[in-house]
């Protein structure tokens, strides 16, 4: 395959030529030179991009997506995608919680809800939440 222009990797992938340029900056994917005022990149890009927004779908910011990338390829260390999986399986019996709290507000008989005890009780959660991790 021949090497690809800013361009074609921007419609082959659908990721803005500005988000390219953005990664090409912070080390995340490299140009091998230009053709004329535009960069190229090896075929291998659209490998790189796939993983970076494999990754960004996972949660990993872009400073970790870039720890990856070393000189031999990408070398995805397997505790970090363990402990992902984690948080995302943490994240998900949350979401679960507030999915079945408001299913039950929704239906609650209570006059209003600040008179609903179950919704009181995930206001209270939910400020707690915040002053534990400073949001």
């Amino acid at each position: 395959m021949k090497d690809l222009d800013i361009s074609e990797v921007a419609k082959q992938t659908g990721i803005p030529a500005s988000t390219l340029r953005y990664y090409d900056e912070k080390g995340l994917i490299r140009s091998i030179g230009r053709r004329g005022a535009k960069r190229l990149y090896d075929p291998s890009v659209l490998d790189y991009l796939a993983l970076i927004q494999l990754g960004q779908t996972a949660g990993f910011k872009l400073t970790e997506i870039a720890g990856i990338f070393g000189p031999d390829g990408p070398q995805i260390p397997r505790d970090a995608l363990r402990d992902k999986a984690a948080g995302i399986e943490r994240q998900i019996r949350e979401l679960e919680v507030v999915r079945d709290g408001l299913r039950h507000v929704a239906e609650c008989s209570a006059p209003s809800h600040l008179e609903c005890p179950t919704f009181r009780r995930m206001m209270r959660l939910a400020a707690d939440h915040r002053r534990r991790h400073g949001e």
